[in-house]
């Protein structure tokens, strides 16, 4: 009998163990009440590479996932876009199992739209038709990203303090967000023209929105806000791809973003017929060569991005990123273009030691509210 009891003793423990734990991981996944569902939109049909009877497959289409929480507040929608080597699971939940921004979004009554961009993730990548594609390895996830501080890459590094683990391969809070990296194709100029294309499709049909960006698209806000001005109500732009003309901190520092800040051609007054036609000057205060930065402003008088000078648009930068380091040329190029926009520093508004994916981090939920959701407040209410 004792040894029954004592059976059952253990069962009992192994039983309210487990419970616990499960209750523990459901409060981490636990959220906003809403519906979900997806979509596809943007495709094209093309010969299948190597036949010509007359059969076809899709190409350039994305992945759409819309998020409507049961309570809508709000009467813009959120249009999340994530960056180069990532998916939209990146706004969805934390590696370490947190609540991520779509669900905070949500529960502060904003509907909210999650793409993979194109030939990326769940929008499918066709052999023989689409290009080339790369990936990061888990050292450059970890030396520009979860681990900077360890790397010391960029001065600002050793500032970096709020990833959750230590940001490297074999920490599980790493493996699983590493495993979530997908290749990307690697020209900048076929992503845009695809992007171009299917999210301007995709803002037709739903209508305006709030246009949140990170890092490689970047450049799509600027490129969606000059295509679909009227739908684009404002834009947050979280460290995006810079700065103008060229690539900085990491060799090689290479020309890139002909247009100023994107790949492909954005309207410009007085008009240009190529990007030749954009004369550029150094800008001293902001290039350093050690550093490996330089910034480039127009020459006087500067041409006007007319599209997008009326859309609102901010600028986050965080303090141990790389981005630290040329963001502000980025936005000196902006507004000397004419683009109504704000940059907010974390560190200068008391938010500390975040790195590039600042929103995947230990205070990330705290940037959505004090920066991003004020910021939609203040320019779309």
């Amino acid at each position: 009998m004792f040894i029954l009891l004592r059976g059952v003793c253990c069962l009992l423990t192994l039983l309210q163990s487990t419970t616990a734990s499960i209750s523990s991981q459901n409060q981490l996944v636990e959220g906003t009440l809403h519906r979900r569902n997806y979509f596809y939109i943007g495709e094209q049909y093309v010969n299948t590479p190597g036949t010509n009877n007359g059969s076809e497959i899709a190409f350039g289409q994305i992945y759409v996932e819309r998020l409507v929480p049961v309570n809508v507040t709000r009467s813009l929608p959120i249009l999340m876009i994530h960056g180069h080597g990532m998916t939209g699971t990146n706004f969805l939940n934390t590696p370490d199992g947190r609540l991520g921004w779509a669900d905070y979004f949500m529960s502060q009554g904003f509907e909210v739209y999650i793409v993979d961009q194109p030939s990326r993730g769940r929008s499918a990548w066709q052999m023989g038709v689409d290009g080339n594609q790369s990936d990061f390895d888990a050292t450059y996830i970890s030396s520009h990203f979860t681990a900077v501080k360890q790397f010391h890459l960029w001065p600002q590094a050793a500032l970096h303090t709020q990833w959750p683990g230590n940001g490297t391969a074999g920490d599980p809070i790493f493996d699983n967000f590493y495993a979530s990296t997908m290749p990307s194709l690697i020209s900048d100029e076929e992503s845009s023209l695809k992007v171009r294309k299917a999210l301007g499709e995709l803002l037709d049909l739903i209508g305006p929105v709030v246009l949140l960006t990170h890092s490689q698209s970047g450049q799509y806000g600027w490129i969606l806000g000059d295509t679909r001005p009227s739908l684009i109500k404002t834009i947050v732009a979280l460290e995006p791809i810079g700065p103008p003309f060229i690539n900085a901190v990491f060799p090689p520092l290479t020309p890139a973003r002909p247009f100023g800040l994107t790949e492909i051609p954005v309207t410009y007054s007085p008009p240009i017929s190529s990007a030749s036609d954009l004369e550029i000057e150094i800008v001293p205060s902001l290039s350093n060569a050690s550093l490996g930065t330089t910034c480039y402003r127009q020459s006087a008088p500067a041409r006007q991005m007319v599209n997008l000078k009326e859309i609102p648009t901010l600028v986050v930068t965080s303090e141990s990123s790389y981005h630290a380091i040329y963001d502000a040329c980025t936005v000196g190029f902006l507004a000397q273009a004419g683009v109504p926009v704000t940059h907010v520093e974390l560190a200068n508004v008391g938010i500390k030691g975040n790195a590039h994916m600042m929103f995947m981090e230990k205070n990330g939920l705290e940037i959505a509210e004090r920066v991003v959701l004020d910021w939609i407040r203040k320019t779309t209410l």
